[in-house]
């Protein structure tokens, strides 16, 4: 418990603000795409809140909207006109004391078109946001990727035996020239059938040739699992500068670039969901507040480049998970609105409340367990 609050306390003053400056800016996003469609359909809308909680400051504009920033920013919310409350539940008892010209900005009581229409362009606006930041980051710097120089040698390991030490930088597996540490290097040492490699590093002015022997180990991957490969036991230094090599995009093939980005990111995460519910992945992966907080923290120490990008990441990540079917979430909003177009009518008060509070449960479950991972971590 001391060492994870002396973690805590050592990246506050960076991760903190980090964190921070990414999910407000996610989130003001995602809320504005609910809040300008709803305007769009004729929606009163009672407050636009960036955070949870005590607000800390705030203004209403000409429209009775009150604009807020509060406390607690994990989160926002769009209050419409006849919600119960932030989480967009029906009110009876407020639509009963409406007037017919109040009625005419409802929400519950507009079109099921419109509904759908509000509920969904949340999740689409992450997803605009994400595109249009891969897209610019694209154009201007180039696609990022990262270089050869060693970071962090395993003791014992091949590399560390044969000499290779954190700094150094390898230029060439065999004779072959590797750049980028994935594929290249990767590759190069996976494919090879030598028992022993010419591994050519560069140290400073020094260049050495030296002899490394792979060996075959088990190597953790994206999901948490493992499998075996060969390696030599280095990982990539991913905080110098230096290290980061930006591989131009030509500017007609950016959108398609930025595009197949955002879906991977969806890909990777439907991918991981699913090899969960197979129980062939480690729920240990799971990430809440604090694991966003100490990446906000590197990646914003690492420079802007970095934190534009987790914007993105988070921003498609935000916008996937709020589509998933889970009451209280703007998919669970989304299955209740098909479930009404199936019927031809509502579903009931009881049967809607019952769903939220599932939905409630499973959503702080699954928050107490990721933060829970973070800490463990």
């Amino acid at each position: 418990m001391l060492t994870i609050l002396h973690d805590l306390i050592a990246w506050a003053p960076v991760g903190i603000p980090a964190f921070i400056f990414v999910i407000s800016v996610v989130v003001f996003f995602h809320e504005l795409g609910h809040f300008l469609m709803a305007r769009a359909c004729g929606v009163a809308i009672e407050a636009f809140s960036i955070g949870f909680g005590g607000e800390i400051v705030g203004w209403t504009d000409s429209k009775k909207t009150r604009w807020k920033i509060c406390w607690l920013p994990l989160g926002g919310y769009v209050k419409f006109a006849g919600d119960e409350n932030a989480a967009s539940i029906p009110s009876p008892e407020r639509l009963a004391e409406m007037s017919e010209e109040e009625k005419k900005g409802a929400f519950p009581l507009k079109p099921l078109w419109q509904r759908i229409l509000v509920v969904a362009a949340g999740p689409i606006a992450n997803f605009i946001l994400a595109f249009v930041v891969f897209a610019f980051l694209f154009a201007v710097f180039g696609a990022r990727t990262i270089s050869t120089y060693v970071g962090v040698v395993e003791k014992p390991s091949a590399a560390y035996e044969a000499g290779i030490r954190p700094g150094d930088k390898i230029t060439a597996v065999d004779g072959k020239k590797v750049e980028l540490f994935n594929p290249d290097l990767i590759l190069a040492i996976r494919d090879s059938k030598s028992a022993t490699l010419a591994v050519t590093v560069q140290r400073g002015d020094k260049t050495l040739n030296l002899k490394v022997s792979p060996r075959e180990k088990e190597v953790p991957d994206i999901f948490g699992g493992k499998h075996k490969a060969r390696a030599i036991g280095v990982e990539p230094d991913q905080q110098s500068p230096e290290n980061m090599v930006y591989l131009p995009v030509p500017l007609e093939k950016v959108p398609l670039v930025a595009a197949y980005q955002c879906w991977g990111i969806v890909d990777l995460s439907l991918t991981y969901v699913w090899r969960i519910v197979a129980q062939k992945a480690d729920t240990s992966q799971l990430g809440g507040p604090v694991r966003i907080a100490k990446v906000a923290k590197s990646a914003a120490s690492t420079g802007f480049y970095s934190l534009i990008y987790l914007i993105a990441v988070i921003s498609v990540s935000i916008g996937l998970i709020n589509l998933f079917p889970i009451p209280l979430l703007d998919g669970g909003h989304l299955l209740y609105y098909a479930c009404e177009g199936v019927l031809g009518r509502p579903l009931s008060e009881r049967v809607q409340g019952v769903g939220f509070r599932i939905g409630l449960a499973l959503v702080l479950g699954l928050m107490i367990f990721a933060t829970w991972n973070d800490l463990v971590r």
